[in-house]
């Protein structure tokens, strides 16, 4: 085999090697498919949980209505009880009334009947008072006449006498029949608003349990309502976390989908634009050798270039192009030598290579324009310079499209 060409080959493999092995290669995201997957699944969940708010709603729903067609007919049976106890109290107010008539016309019925004895009593006495005393009897009538007319005008006096007595008599018995009559009508009609009294205490006391049994259940009711609005209030809160969760995911989706993107972008050899501010990593400097294919200066064969050489002196400060994390502060021998890679958050990487010394630690965060080391000549050299090179998700793009 050609000693050269092989030498060229091993060249390019060490190159290749010390490319891969100082790459600043960002934490790794999750990609767009996998997010998709978990925000499918949040969907999915959200469907599940609107399906099991629609169905508590329905529910909610149905009592409700339960419990107005339940009030509505609690307050239908309310003014029935209402309308009972009306009529109850004029029922009552009735029945005093004819209690007071009937006691009423026993009294006129009494004294009608004391009247009426007293009236018999006195007929008797006067008569036989007339008889004891001689002045006028049947056979004073008959026998001690003086004559003829003097008959008929003491027996006219006696019929005369009488006839006043039972007509008045008569009279008595009239107004007692007829207050006798009265009474036993108000008596039959106080029988029947008793017993029509009775039948409305009866309605009255079913309605009662009705209007109780009617409280019991809305009470039953409302206690169903006030848990099925917990379990609403909880299925809601549940539904607004997982749709901030799928905002969120959706967000990241569009972030992931928008880096990925980017990466092909940078993976076809184009700049990823970026919309953070890049400072220059050293002051003062060349640029000795651009971004791109070129014949490297120690190998002497064409090799692809993945950053800018800036010329500057031995000691020059370097600076991180911006804030980021470290994810490596080492030494490669034969390679990058002294070298700094940062991770910066969004997808892009920047590496600082041929350091003299580094003053940062890998997990360190830094500021953008904070020292992280000192330019020197280490490793594969050929002077001092900063190697500075710059990545999005894992492929050398370009710096000069961001500090230039």
């Amino acid at each position: 085999m050609n000693i050269p060409k092989l030498h060229r080959l091993c060249g390019v493999f060490l190159a290749l090697s010390m490319c891969l092995t100082v790459l600043p290669v960002p934490g790794m995201a999750k990609s767009s498919s996998a997010i998709k997957e978990e925000l499918n699944a949040l969907k999915d969940k959200n469907a599940e949980i609107k399906a099991e708010i629609d169905g508590i709603r329905q529910q909610y729903s149905a009592t409700a209505n339960q419990i107005q067609d339940l009030v509505n007919r609690k307050d239908a049976v309310d003014q029935e009880i209402s309308l009972l106890h009306e009529q109850i109290q004029v029922i009552n107010q009735q029945i005093t009334a004819y209690g007071q008539l009937i006691a009423d016309s026993q009294d006129d019925l009494d004294d009608a009947q004391v009247r009426l004895d007293a009236l018999n009593e006195k007929h008797k006495e006067r008569i036989r008072a007339m008889e004891e005393a001689g002045t006028i009897s049947y056979w004073e009538v008959l026998f001690e006449a003086n004559s003829f007319t003097d008959f008929l005008d003491r027996l006219e006096m006696i019929n005369e006498i009488s006839a006043s007595d039972q007509k008045r008599i008569n009279e008595i018995q009239q107004v007692a029949q007829e207050v006798s009559g009265t009474r036993e009508q108000m008596q039959e009609e106080l029988s029947q608003l008793s017993l029509a009294q009775t039948q409305l205490q009866e309605s009255q006391s079913e309605l009662e349990i009705k209007r109780t049994e009617s409280d019991e259940l809305l009470r039953s009711l409302a206690v169903q309502e006030e848990e099925f609005q917990l379990l609403l209030d909880e299925s809601e809160a549940k539904q607004d976390q997982l749709m901030k969760e799928i905002a969120q995911k959706q967000k990241e989706l569009s972030n992931a989908q928008y880096e990925e993107k980017l990466a092909k972008l940078a993976a076809q050899g184009q700049n990823p634009p970026s919309s953070a501010t890049w400072i220059t990593p050293v002051s003062g400097y060349t640029i000795t050798s651009p971004f791109g294919m070129r014949v490297h200066p120690v190998y002497k064969y064409q090799l692809m270039h993945n950053g800018i050489d800036l010329a500057c002196p031995t000691g020059t400060p370097i600076y991180a192009t911006r804030a980021g994390t470290v994810t490596r502060a080492a030494y490669q021998a034969g390679g990058a030598g002294y070298y700094v890679s940062l991770d910066h958050g969004d997808g892009f990487g920047s590496i600082y290579m041929h350091m003299t010394n580094y003053v940062v630690s890998a997990g360190q965060k830094v500021t953008a324009g904070q020292l992280i080391g000192y330019v020197g000549s280490t490793g594969v050299s050929t002077g001092p310079h900063l190697h500075f090179g710059v990545s999005y998700a894992g492929t050398y793009v370009n710096p000069m499209a961001y500090i230039g």
